[in-house]
């Protein structure tokens, strides 16, 4: 497998593991206002991330 291919993959699973880890605090109100901002933006980098690996990615195919 493609070392491209098994980053991109990395970066799609923390994206989704900080998505999964926000939606549940956002759930508790003791952790809301501590946890959910911070496991949110962590989760616009994650996708930022991996938005590049993919531009990258198709770039190198052609």
């Amino acid at each position: 497998m493609d070392p491209l291919a098994i980053v991109i993959t990395l970066a799609l699973a923390a994206t989704s593991i900080a998505l999964l880890l926000g939606l549940m605090s956002m759930g508790s109100p003791s952790t809301n206002r501590v946890a959910s901002t911070p496991l949110m933006w962590a989760r616009v980098g994650f996708q930022g991330f991996t938005l590049v690996l993919l531009i990258v990615a198709f770039l190198l195919q052609n």
